[in-house]
């Protein structure tokens, strides 16, 4: 029991980031719900301090997403800017690729994930959006690159 309870504490604690609403605009008009929008998010990147990352993606609205019933479209992009300064020693043990961001696009089966990436040869990280299905991923895709300042 212990054990678990412990396991289930670390496991907390390696959660990807959560996002914080920017904002939104409607894009198509529901005669019953809300209606379907494009959200601009924000969340910092969990394990490097100093990036933020700002992502829209579509969500569905009507009866079925004023319930959370509705699939959201899997298409998103990703802007992602030094915010502050980056721990040079933080970057040498950075697992290379690793998610650090992952939100459900549908009830159970769609999520719309960001992995990180770091370029040691070029000095860079790379974050990478897409959204995935059980059955059947989508390649649609967006980066965005965060150079390292050179010392």
């Amino acid at each position: 029991m212990r054990r678990s309870v412990l396991t289930l504490l670390l496991s907390l604690v390696a959660l990807p980031a959560m996002a914080e609403d920017i904002g939104s605009v409607g894009y198509r008009f529901k005669w019953l719900g809300p209606n379907d929008k494009i959200v601009v998010e924000a969340f910092d990147d969990p394990d490097v301090p100093g990036v933020t990352c700002y992502m829209s993606h579509a969500r569905t609205g009507g009866i079925k997403g004023a319930i959370g019933l509705a699939e959201d479209p899997g298409e998103a992009s990703i802007a992602c800017r030094q915010v502050g300064p980056i721990d040079e020693a933080k970057l040498a043990t950075l697992k290379s690729p690793h998610e650090v961001f992952s939100e459900r696009a549908s009830l159970i089966f769609k999520t719309t994930q960001v992995t990180r990436f770091l370029d040691t040869k070029r000095r860079a990280l790379i974050y990478l959006v897409y959204t995935d299905r059980i059955i059947e991923g989508s390649p649609r895709n967006s980066i965005s690159v965060v150079p390292l300042a050179v010392r």
